[in-house]
């Protein structure tokens, strides 16, 4: 099932935007499936993968989209697995647009069928 965040595109952020409160990050984590939300500041998430290759093809799947979108996440690779930290740099905390972002990899990754949370 996709969410109506991934219809939506990320907006970058000048600076000076406060990052989101408590409230609105917990009402947008509702709508996604398997993030977690480290101290208000980073959006996570961990993938699992049959083998390297799959593992892989997940990254560059991710990076293609964050070019796409402007939006960059921190890919940490392994054998069987991918963890992806997204956050906005700018203002050092989360923004709507994470959120956007980690809905539209949700999508794309659902799409090929291939990962688990």
């Amino acid at each position: 099932m996709v969410c109506e965040l991934a219809s939506r595109e990320c907006v970058p952020c000048k600076g000076g935007t406060p990052p989101l409160s408590e409230e609105k990050i917990e009402q947008l984590l509702g709508e996604l499936n398997g993030w977690t939300v480290q101290q208000e500041y980073h959006l996570t998430k961990s993938f699992s993968f049959p083998d390297f290759v799959k593992a892989l093809a997940c990254v560059n799947r991710i990076g293609e989209i964050a070019e796409q979108q402007g939006h960059h996440p921190d890919l940490y690779l392994a054998w069987g697995k991918v963890k992806m930290e997204v956050w906005t740099h700018k203002i050092d905390g989360l923004t709507e647009s994470d959120f956007i972002f980690a809905a539209k990899v949700d999508a794309a990754l659902g799409e090929l069928g291939e990962a688990e949370a």
